[in-house]
């Protein structure tokens, strides 16, 4: 009956979906966040730190892979718009934390992220203080997404005493200092949307929608539906 129930309500209204292959990719990869974790501070080796790195990669493969197949079967859905960049901000916090606490990272880069993270949600609060919904994602938020993870396998690498660690230690600092400054304009830009959408501005373009709707706006070829990055 409550299989049947949500068919019923799929059929009225295709974003109400749950059950969709992009939405099980997207708990796939949250599920894969305690184990992160688990290889990089309770086991702590070489190996450990190289399943890490594969369970990143696999992790940043699926991000790209989830919106394909959403566009591809037509399976966008509003708990897809939720799950998915829950699912990229989860890997980044554990990412900073567990670098930080291994010594890899200063805490100050795990302060600064954290950050705009509080000032997104602030401007999030007061957008549905007024009745609106996330907004459009940016070109610019996702790239910075992609610059950090980037970030993240390479200073892993470059921490163990091998061959390619300097290589890998350089590149991963570039990613990670390239890749916070983007996140850091991402969410100026998000802020100045949000400001001239409040105040009424007749010439911002309305990317966000009331709450419980979606927004149609897409970043990186559209792979993505809404929410700030």
């Amino acid at each position: 009956m409550a299989g049947a129930a949500a068919g019923d309500v799929a059929a009225g209204d295709p974003q109400a979906r749950v059950v969709t292959i992009p939405n099980a990719i997207s708990v796939a990869r949250l599920a894969g966040v305690p184990v992160f974790l688990w290889l990089v501070l309770g086991v702590r080796s070489q190996a450990g730190d190289w399943w890490a790195v594969g369970l990143l990669i696999a992790a940043a493969a699926s991000d790209w892979l989830d919106g394909k197949i959403a566009r591809a079967l037509n399976q966008q859905s509003r708990l897809g718009v939720v799950l998915d960049p829950a699912a990229d901000r989860l890997y980044i916090v554990s990412t900073l934390v567990a670098l930080a606490i291994r010594g890899i990272i200063p805490w100050w880069l795990v302060g600064l992220l954290a950050a705009r993270e509080l000032l997104l949600a602030v401007v999030l609060g007061v957008l549905r203080r007024h009745q609106y919904g996330p907004l459009q994602v940016s070109f610019v938020g996702k790239a910075a997404t992609l610059a950090l993870l980037y970030a993240f396998p390479l200073l892993f690498l470059g921490s163990h005493a091998t061959s390619y660690a300097e290589t890998a230690r350089v590149a991963g600092w570039a990613f990670a200092i390239w890749g916070s400054a983007l996140y850091w304009c991402a969410a100026l830009l998000y802020v100045e949307q949000a400001r001239r959408l409040v105040r009424g501005d007749p010439g911002e373009d309305r990317g966000a929608r009331p709450p419980g709707t979606t927004a149609p706006g897409t970043m990186l070829g559209g792979d993505k539906e809404a929410g700030p990055r």
